[in-house]
């Protein structure tokens, strides 16, 4: 096991999730995240991503969900207008200990990742696409009614477990549910609720069909 640091800068951000071996852009412009991201290029590189609860109230220090991923700039670059544009890529999800109060304008907690190591593990589970095939089915007809646009050639050459994160994180489900999904420990687990939350979705659509 890698020693992460037990202490670590977060991003809280609403309804945006991040799981490990996936990459995502983070458009950077608040002060404080700029003051974030700068002691971390000078450092290690790693900062923490996690959810505000979804009836936290919008302040400087909403509450927070307990479980985040931690994440690793790999590009950063300055925009003429002084913003940052980054990738960050997860490594680990992680459970809240407590919140550190320090000086730094933005939030730092006390983290543990001891019940999630298998996110470490280089050995893949026994997945394969044909187990995706109904959820591929599924997400496409959601994702259209929701007008969502999604490279699903460019899925499709990822790892099943790349793509059941990658699915989690651009799906249209609501704050909780994706929060659901970053929480299940287990790769077979997440493609399972990942049915179950569709389930919902589809019967929803099927009921307004019907009432109209």
């Amino acid at each position: 096991m890698k020693n992460f640091p037990k202490i670590i800068p977060i991003f809280p951000l609403s309804n945006f999730i991040i799981f490990p071996n996936t990459t995502v852009p983070l458009n950077i412009f608040e002060p404080r995240y700029i003051d974030m991201i700068n002691d971390s290029m000078r450092s290690n590189k790693l900062i923490g991503m996690i959810q505000p609860l979804s009836n936290s109230n919008q302040t400087n220090k909403p509450i927070l969900h307990q479980v985040g991923c931690l994440g690793k700039i790999t590009s950063f670059t300055e925009t003429k207008d002084e913003r940052y544009l980054i990738e960050l890529k997860g490594i680990i999800r992680f459970e809240v200990i407590n919140e550190i109060e320090t000086e730094k304008k933005y939030r730092v907690l006390n983290v543990d990742y001891k019940k999630y190591l298998t996110d470490l593990n280089e050995k893949k589970q026994n997945l394969t696409f044909s187990d995706l095939k109904l959820i591929f089915k599924d997400l496409k007809s959601l994702f259209e009614k929701k007008g969502y646009i999604i490279n699903w050639k460019a899925l499709e050459k990822q790892s099943p477990d790349e793509t059941i994160n990658a699915l989690a994180m651009a799906s249209p489900f609501s704050l909780e549910e994706k929060q659901v999904l970053l929480e299940t420990e287990d790769l077979e687990i997440r493609k399972n609720k990942i049915s179950e939350i569709l389930m919902t979705y589809n019967h929803d659509i099927y009921e307004n069909k019907t009432l109209q």
